[in-house]
């Protein structure tokens, strides 16, 4: 169970970046840097779930 509650935190850690994201590449001037970093955070996000779901 405690593996699924963090998978869960984690999902939903990584839809608040992608929303942040959008907003960012929406902006009339989006700061590229800004977008690098949420994107690799989001990334970093991504694999740790992976790697807990094939446990």
């Amino acid at each position: 169970m405690h593996a699924e509650a963090h998978i869960d935190a984690l999902s939903k850690k990584h839809a608040a970046l992608d929303d942040k994201i959008h907003t960012e590449e929406n902006r009339p001037a989006p700061d590229s840097t800004i977008l690098h970093d949420l994107k690799r955070e989001k990334l970093v996000l991504k694999d740790e779930m992976t790697k807990l779901q094939t446990q």
